[in-house]
């Protein structure tokens, strides 16, 4: 199935969350598209965003406590800082078939968090 990108705003946000590795925020993502479209409206980019994570074309990172941010499709898991809410990609590869024969029926899809304190965190627990 071929998605069309329907607005300039549209290709410009998908372009920057596939380009970055650092899972921006709406508001991130807006400070970046004003480079290229100074009158946006936050507004604009967060329709365009449910939009293009609706449609598959970016993937929506909820965290609780932190505001959502976005990533590119390509299929990777994340491990989450429980405190600082810090947001790394790690690679898994696919636990698919895994996790089909624990559930006992195929699924579409999973995302996968694994919680941890990142070094800076640990240190300042002085662990």
């Amino acid at each position: 199935m071929v998605l069309m990108i329907v607005t300039k705003y549209a290709k410009k946000i998908l372009e920057i969350v596939e380009q970055s590795r650092n899972h921006m925020t709406a508001e991130q993502i807006f400070m970046e598209l004003r480079h290229t479209y100074p009158t946006v409206v936050l507004a604009t980019v967060y329709n365009n965003l449910n939009r293009l994570s609706q449609d598959d074309l970016i993937r929506k990172v909820t965290v609780e406590g932190t505001p959502d941010r976005y990533d590119r499709i390509l299929r990777h898991d994340h491990l989450v800082c429980k405190e600082c809410g810090k947001l790394l990609d790690v690679d898994l590869g696919d636990l698919t078939t895994q996790l089909e024969q624990k559930v006992g029926t195929a699924i579409l899809s999973y995302d996968l968090k694994l919680v941890y304190l990142c070094d800076e965190c640990r240190k300042k627990k002085g662990m």
